[in-house]
């Protein structure tokens, strides 16, 4: 069953972009923000010479149609690659640039300095006030062909390493114009480039998929926002819902907002979504690849402005189901033996009386113990056979005398 809810003040305007890209080896996801370069739809500028002049570039300044149909202007960042309009491209981050051995990834932040002080972030009349503080001479006033030239010269100057023709920048006739190039490029580049790091979405869910088992709550899903989030829709198996860290309904959607998908206890196997809506404004720096670019490479692109736009970001989730728990097993009874096999009782051992200790008596001791007969006995026993024994003595004589 699925769930679908709209938030509050759904009519702000609210910056976002979809969740970071994996390029490296793979295609670009069809769930990135989307980009289609729009033929004819670009702006020229004067072509500039590179190097010692062996190298004319077109420049431009590119539109780029995002699905819903707003725009963004954009700028190459990747001189020595061809422009395919057939192909779209999907935005990415900084680190994910698929060119390892480009200039790019080493000046990336002053790449990002020149958009936001160049054209058409600065309208002609904000740069001539700047070339002038810089103390640059502006011959004429600044029209929007040497913005761009000047603006994507210094682009190019750190994304690719290339340096400007000082002698003759760029394919004007026009000798003012290119003091105009050159003054802008040479802003652009200067000392007071000190870069500006990548811009963060404006919308992202992270992490993009997690797992675990029902009874939990699954998350948290941390939600990164520069504005408002318009709309949330959910793809989930009914009694499952997105809740917050206590379980709670979630209330309004914000920057910093952990989501968390609650799935029962008695919950089967199984897998959901949800998608974050809104209308944004993509930032000044976000990168743009093309579509399979490991397999046939297109120029990237790198946006110089943009409008309003619809985008969302995605996260899904899955679970298993909890193990039932086995039944213990019931205890077998004792089995008696019969009397036939009950051993025979073995006849104890006679009972060992404790041996007495040896006492030997003390004499002359009056107040010893009577522990039997009295020593009399024996003795008058033996006077009696002493007396016996005279006796018969005596009657013996008498027989004799007689």
């Amino acid at each position: 069953m699925s769930s679908r809810r709209t938030l509050a003040r759904v009519g702000a305007l609210v910056a976002g972009t979809a969740a970071a890209l994996s390029l490296g080896s793979v295609p670009a996801s069809a769930d990135g923000t989307k980009a289609d370069i729009v033929r004819g739809g670009g702006e020229n500028g004067y072509n500039v010479n590179l190097g010692q002049g062996s190298e004319n570039q077109q420049t431009t300044l590119f539109k780029l149609n995002i699905e819903g149909g707003n725009t963004l202007r954009a700028y190459c960042v990747e001189i020595s690659v061809n422009v395919d309009p057939s192909r779209s491209l999907f935005e990415s981050p900084w680190d994910e640039f698929p060119n390892a051995d480009s200039p790019f990834h080493a000046n990336r932040d002053h790449i990002n300095w020149v958009l936001h002080h160049g054209y058409p972030v600065n309208d002609l009349a904000s740069l001539e006030q700047k070339l002038a503080e810089a103390g640059a001479e502006v011959h004429n006033g600044l029209d929007v062909k040497e913005a761009i030239a000047g603006t994507q010269a210094a682009v190019w100057h750190f994304s690719d390493g290339k340096d400007i023709n000082r002698d003759d920048p760029s394919s004007s006739k026009d000798e003012g114009a290119d003091a105009d190039v050159l003054a802008l490029y040479d802003y652009l580049t200067g000392e007071s480039n000190v870069g500006i790091a990548e811009p963060a979405p404006a919308l992202e869910v992270s992490p993009e998929t997690a797992a675990g088992e029902a009874g939990e709550r699954l998350g948290p899903f941390t939600v990164a926002t520069t504005g408002e989030i318009t709309e949330v829709t959910a793809e989930l198996p009914e009694g499952v819902t997105l809740t917050d860290a206590e379980g709670n309904e979630l209330g309004d959607i914000a920057d910093g907002t952990e989501i968390y998908v609650d799935v029962p206890a008695d919950a089967e196997d199984g897998t959901g979504s949800f998608s974050l809506n809104a209308t944004a404004h993509l930032a000044t720096g976000r990168l743009f690849v093309s579509e399979d670019y490991q397999a046939k490479p297109a120029q990237s692109l790198i946006v110089a402005s943009s409008e309003d736009t619809s985008l969302s970001a995605k996260a899904s989730v899955e679970w298993t189901a909890v193990p039932e728990e086995e039944e213990p097993k019931p205890e077998e009874p004792t089995e008696v033996p019969s009397p036939s096999e009950q051993p025979s009782a073995q006849p104890s051992a006679p009972a060992t009386e404790p041996s007495q200790p040896a006492v030997t008596p003390s004499a002359n001791t009056d107040d010893l113990a009577d522990t039997g007969a009295s020593p009399l006995v024996p003795l008058l026993i033996g006077l009696g056979l002493v007396g016996a024994g005279t006796g018969a003595i005596l009657l013996q004589r008498r027989k004799k005398n007689a």
